[in-house]
This record gives structure tokens, C-alpha cells and sequence, in this order.
């Protein structure tokens, strides 16, 4: 990249407002936000937020698409990724001590070891719950799953649970559990982190232990219509795509690609 580029982009981002836009929509990538959802998740007024968005859509940082009447914000991950390569083996020059923090290209797992995976939702009741138990069962021993919210509620929803003795799941062992269960010392090895909701998204959580790779596959609360049987089959049919990866060891950046690509081929789907 060069060096007036990368200072520009850095000039865009200066502003605590404008970097934190640029984290929350990398938080949802690739998935576009719209201004309004933007706003609310940051807290930031209209005007003040159309003003930052420019300013990043300047740059490059920042997509903007069209759908009706609607504008829908995305990162451009291929300038991001050039600021950070920019940072690191430019600015850096690739030193040692500087890259060893930096997640190897190659996933760390190999034989017979499994990759574990966390799903976070707001209460973890409903849509992290059931995709943890249908991880489990699709999985075939390959994935180890769990869940947890960001605000749990204190016990699973009890239509998410009959939802899944219908189609033939062992319950038994679900619970709601909070996300500081999985950021302590002594918590398990995760792999992939996948955010089932928006605002699990939306949640500033520390980096996690170990760098996972990240997904966001949001659906709506199937609280709110009572359509547990449809946030079930959509589960289902994304994580029999996650199940169907090549065995151990995964090159990360495929695994990403195959998370973000699970995710807006289903949503193509569904908005057909």
C-alpha cells in the first residue's frame, strides 16, 4: 500500500467515532448494516453518523449498496486487509516479535482433533442453544459445541427445547450460560466463535483467547413470532454445511470464507 493511502486512511480513523463504526461493521462482515441499526447499536445521531460514513466510504474503508429505498453499509475487506498487512510488514517489516501474536495461516488442529465452537446469542435460550445441541449431533464427534449469552436468561426456553426433543435431540445436558464462562483461564479451546444474533454482534467483547475465527450468522429471536421450528431448520441447514468441511488441519482463511459464505448463500435463500 502506499504510503499517502495508508495515511489517509489513518487520518480517517483518528476519530474515536469513525473507528468505532469500522469495528462494528467488521463485527457483522460480511453483512451490510443499515445507517439506522448503525445509530442505534453506537448511540450516535443521525446527522453525526451520515457525516462518518462519508468520511469512511471516502477512503474506501467502507461499501455502500443500494436496495430500495434503503442504504446498506459494509466494510471493504480487501482495503482493510491492506491497512493491516500496511501496518505489519511495511511499518513492522515483518519482525519476529511483532508477528508472533498474529494467528498462523494454517489452522493449529491436525489428526484426530476436534474444533471446538461457541455460539453466542443475547439470552442464550433459544437460537445459540439449539444450534449447540445440533452441532453436537451433526458434528459427529468432529466439532465440540457450546453456547452462552451475553445477558443469559436462567434457563432455556422451553418451546427451543421441545423444538429440539421433536427432531430427535438429548436436552439434557443444555443450560443458559454467560460468555465469561468461556473468557476465563481454564475455559475450553475455541476454534470458531459464531454470533447467532445482532446483538451478540454488537457486543464490544475483549479479543478472545487463542484468536478464533469469527462468523456472524444472525437471526431473528424466534420468541418474538414463536417460529422456533423455522430457527431451527435454518440452524440446521447452515451447520450441515459447516459439518461437510474437509477433515483437520483447515487453513483459516477457507474456514472463514466457508462461515461467511454458509451464511449469505442462506440469507439469498431465504429472502427468495
Amino acid at each position: 500500500m502506499d504510503s499517502r493511502i495508508a495515511a489517509a486512511l489513518f487520518a480517517a480513523l483518528c476519530h474515536p467515532d469513525r473507528l468505532a463504526i469500522l469495528r462494528l461493521l467488521m463485527r457483522f462482515a460480511p453483512r451490510a448494516q443499515r445507517p439506522t441499526e448503525i445509530a442505534q447499536m453506537l448511540g450516535l445521531k443521525k446527522n453525526t453518523l451520515s457525516h462518518h460514513l462519508g468520511e469512511l466510504t471516502s477512503t474506501g474503508l467502507l461499501e455502500v449498496t443500494r436496495q430500495g429505498r434503503s442504504l446498506f453499509y459494509s466494510v471493504n475487506q480487501d482495503r482493510t486487509d491492506a491497512l493491516i498487512g500496511y501496518l505489519a510488514f511495511d511499518v513492522g517489516r515483518a519482525r519476529a516479535d511483532l508477528l508472533a501474536p498474529i494467528v498462523p495461516r494454517h489452522h493449529p488442529c491436525g489428526g484426530d482433533m476436534t474444533l471446538g465452537v461457541l455460539f453466542l446469542c443475547s439470552g442464550n435460550s433459544a437460537r445459540s442453544i439449539m444450534a449447540e445441541a445440533l452441532l453436537h449431533d451433526l458434528g459427529k464427534g468432529r466439532f465440540r459445541a457450546y453456547s452462552a449469552g451475553i445477558q443469559p436468561a436462567q434457563t432455556p426456553h422451553p418451546e427451543a427445547l421441545q423444538t429440539l426433543r421433536d427432531n430427535g435431540h438429548d436436552v439434557s445436558g443444555l443450560r443458559s450460560k454467560h460468555l465469561s464462562e468461556f473468557q476465563r483461564a481454564d475455559a475450553p479451546a475455541l476454534d470458531i466463535v459464531i454470533t447467532v444474533c445482532d446483538k451478540a454482534a454488537a457486543q464490544d467483547c475483549p479479543p478472545w483467547a487463542g484468536c478464533p475465527v469469527m462468523g456472524h450468522w444472525g437471526l431473528p429471536d424466534p420468541a418474538a413470532s414463536q417460529a422456533f421450528a423455522q430457527t431451527y431448520h435454518a440452524l440446521r441447514k447452515r451447520l450441515a454445511e459447516l459439518v461437510a468441511l474437509p477433515q483437520p488441519p483447515v487453513d483459516r482463511t477457507a474456514l472463514q470464507t466457508r462461515i461467511d459464505t454458509i451464511d449469505t448463500n442462506a440469507l439469498t435463500q431465504e429472502r427468495a
